[in-house]
């Protein structure tokens, strides 16, 4: 597995929300499985999105994709994110 990382800031987490919620088919057709939603304590308008993936060539493309780019826009997304990628090693609970 894999995972996709985006941080950006929105310019209301409340319009943002609905449609990411509404963007989840298209996540699916790119082979993602999962998410988390982290907020910055100080900020909360500044999120950082974990997404879960099997294949990080599909990740890559949807974070090229103009269905991607065309939702950021409707849901407030303000300026570029900064998207990382990374090969899951390890996940533990406490």
């Amino acid at each position: 597995m894999a995972s996709m990382f985006v941080k950006h800031r929105v310019a209301d987490y409340g319009k943002w929300k609905p449609v990411f919620d509404q963007h989840e088919s298209a996540r699916k057709e790119y082979g993602f499985t999962g998410h988390s939603l982290h907020r910055d304590p100080d900020d909360p308008n500044v999120l950082v999105i974990a997404l879960r993936v099997a294949d990080v060539k599909r990740a890559r493309e949807f974070a090229q994709s103009e269905t991607l780019r065309s939702a950021m826009q409707r849901a407030g997304v303000e300026g570029p994110p900064d998207i990382w990628f990374g090969e899951d090693v390890e996940e533990k609970k406490y």
